[in-house]
């Protein structure tokens, strides 16, 4: 925005200290960008500007935050790119020290969970992918400090075996009353992923964020309790028994960040939304939704 400019530096530091949980760190950090407005805008907007608008909606009721950090939630999600968000980033300049400080903790905990995707909890390592493109999308991000929410189609592999892949990210939605709740994106890793084939493998319905999915008891998650981490995404028939093949299985074990599983082990429910073709554009999950090519469902977690 002209005549305010955000410390790009700054920021990354602060969103590196967050992944990477270091509180000395992140806590010298933050009163740094609560100082720096126009910094606490870049930051928030990347979160909030850009949410599906039920879960902006949420955020803005959560009873977590002051009044004035709700009160800019509400106004600023969902403006994304358009002449709204200008005048909801330069409000944060009128916040109150505590509420722009609350205003970053709200913000940082969606970028902690974010953060989680460099986990690579993916396919398999000997499942073939183009990641040139890929790479490239990361290096700008690098180079820019913070995420350029650019539409990035990647070219995906053939199907091994015939059978579609999927990658899934972590994330964190809320519910209606403001309690947190996991979330997982599934992205597309072979050429016959994507909506056609969720439809016929699935029976979850299309999802334009303005309330929670409905939760199916047939759909599972499984988790591994001794190395805190995700072991697959199926469909158990009236028997119990696991449909196969699976929607999703972990190319390997990843523990994942401890405040991802303390939420999941708390909620023991996920929600999960897809097919997503790049999920590192930030922007991905609200366009599906808009288009209404966005599936979703709310499932158990089961932890062995």
């Amino acid at each position: 925005m002209d005549g305010w400019e955000s410390d790009s530096i700054l920021a990354t530091k602060l969103l590196a200290a967050c992944w990477a949980a270091c509180g000395p760190c992140q806590e010298s950090l933050a009163k740094k960008v609560v100082a720096d407005r126009a910094t606490l805008a870049a930051v928030a907007g990347g979160v909030f500007l850009l949410m599906p608008s039920a879960l902006g909606a949420a955020a803005a009721k959560s009873p977590l935050l002051t009044p004035a950090a709700r009160a800019w939630i509400g106004r600023a999600h969902g403006t994304g790119f358009t002449a709204a968000a200008e005048p909801a980033l330069r409000a944060v300049a009128d916040l109150s020290p505590e509420d722009a400080a609350d205003l970053l903790d709200a913000a940082l905990d969606f970028w902690a969970v974010s953060g989680a995707r460099q986990a690579a909890i993916g396919l398999a390592d000997d499942l073939p992918r183009d990641r040139s493109r890929r790479d490239a999308a990361e290096a700008k991000q690098e180079t820019a400090g913070l995420p350029e929410f650019e539409v990035i189609t990647p070219e995906l592999p053939e199907d091994p075996d015939g059978v579609p892949r999927y990658s899934v990210l972590l994330g964190q939605t809320l519910l209606p009353d403001g309690r947190p709740l996991p979330m997982l994106s599934l992205e597309c890793e072979t050429s016959g992923a994507g909506l056609e084939d969720l439809r016929r493998r699935t029976d979850w319905k299309n999802w334009d964020g303005r309330q929670m999915p409905e939760a199916d008891i047939n759909w599972r998650v499984g988790a591994d309790m001794a190395t805190r981490s995700l072991r697959c995404l199926v469909q158990v028939d009236p028997e119990g028994d696991d449909v196969t093949p699976h929607l999703w299985d972990a190319g390997e074990r990843v523990s994942l960040p401890e405040r991802w599983w303390d939420l999941l082990d708390r909620a023991s429910h996920v929600l999960i939304a897809g097919p997503l073709n790049n999920a590192r554009d930030e922007s991905a999950l609200t366009q599906a939704a808009d288009a209404d090519k966005l599936l979703a469902v709310i499932a158990r977690v089961s932890f062995t």
